[in-house]
């Protein structure tokens, strides 16, 4: 194989596959990239055996051939190279590629492709294309409330499915939750939606995804199985198993009969939330209290071994004497998600799940659970 290419495009290219590399690896094939050259273009592909990402870049090809080099290690050579100098890579057949660029020279050990893993994307049965814009907001809405704990393996990415809603149609919504807090939002389906499969997407390929997206145009491709997911964003595809197991029914939790309305600052509320949070303990579960008086919400922290914290804020909420509490972390996750100045909380009692929107937006709902304080 000999090819050559530009440095920029060789490195943008890297930089979308590599990152699914996993530093330690079982098989030593799974810390490679791919190369496959023809005609005039070069395809990288990088895969840890649930994620795939594959993308082509232009080059001048003098001899065709596919090899694997270490990902993480060829990612830092390029990164380091001149800002648009031109790269040659060339193999004999043997176990190295040579790379060379200007004056520096890079031999690197390469693996036989033969037993590179192909995930196999079969056959999808939904297929369509939806706004970066879109696509990336319904992740940003609720990517922070996915569960990292592992027993609970069917909490660990977001929840994508269709449904029908009186007076707006068929939506496309997105699901996440920890058992502490849920994050729900949605956007119209797209043409070609309807009717697909309720699919988890894992939280690392929402996380690869929503890099992809950052500083990408135009449409987003997603095509839908059982088992599988792919999103082309531009010149790079990226294909992923899906969680097997069923997402809780979560419609049951989001609270219904919250009569208790509190509408207040966003920001306000925000940077007195985090103020009175720095002396919370990590061991009480950073507990902060909500008490609502004289139309004043006061919030306080208490720690036994660093003293107390309280700060007040002006709201509007109807109801006096009411005392809730909250993970201080959780409730500034969600208030991060609000758009609008200010934040409308929906109670019922101290011991029931808090609904919280933006005021005068019906796309995008959280609830969080109270803590004891």
């Amino acid at each position: 194989m000999k090819v050559t290419l530009e440095r920029n495009h060789l490195l943008k290219s890297l930089s979308h596959v590599h990152r699914v590399v996993e530093r330690r690896n079982t098989y030593p094939i799974l810390a490679n990239v791919l190369f496959k050259a023809g005609e005039d273009r070069i395809e990288l592909r990088a895969t840890d055996l649930d994620i795939e990402v594959t993308e082509a870049v232009p080059a001048m090809v003098s001899t065709p051939g596919t090899t694997t080099v270490p990902a993480h290690t060829l990612y830092e050579i390029v990164r380091k190279l001149a800002d648009g100098a031109e790269v040659r890579l060339e193999t004999d057949g043997g176990e190295n590629m040579v790379l060379t660029s200007g004056r520096s020279r890079f031999n690197l050990a390469c693996l036989s492709p033969d037993s590179f893993p192909d995930l196999k994307s079969g056959s999808f049965g939904h297929d369509f294309t939806m706004p970066n814009t879109a696509l990336r907001e319904l992740i940003e809405r609720t990517q922070f409330a996915i569960s990292n704990e592992e027993t609970r393996y069917y909490l660990n990415g977001i929840y994508f499915h269709t449904v029908d809603v009186t007076g707006s149609g068929t939506v496309l919504r997105a699901v996440a939750t920890d058992g502490h807090r849920m994050a729900r939002a949605e956007i119209d389906a797209p043409s070609g939606a309807g009717g697909m499969p309720g699919i988890i997407v894992p939280k690392k390929t929402v996380g690869e995804v929503q890099k992809l997206l950052d500083g990408a145009e135009g449409d987003v491709r997603v095509e839908v199985s059982d088992t599988k997911i792919r999103f082309t964003v531009g010149s790079v595809v990226l294909l992923s198993k899906l969680i097997e197991g069923t997402f809780p029914d979560y419609d049951r939790v989001t609270p219904k009969n919250n009569d208790k309305q509190m509408n207040v600052d966003r920001a306000s509320f925000a940077t007195a939330v985090d103020r009175v949070s720095t002396i919370a303990s990590d061991r009480g579960g950073k507990a902060v209290k909500l008490q609502a008086r004289d139309g004043l919400l006061e919030l306080s922290v208490t720690n036994p071994d660093h003293g107390t914290a309280s700060e007040e804020l002006a709201v509007e909420f109807e109801t006096e004497g009411f005392e809730i509490g909250f993970n201080a972390r959780y409730l500034l996750d969600i208030i991060g998600q609000i758009r609008s100045d200010s934040a409308v909380f929906m109670f019922n009692d101290a011991g029931s799940p808090t609904l919280v929107k933006d005021d005068g937006e019906t796309r995008a709902l959280y609830v969080l659970m109270p803590m004891r304080v």
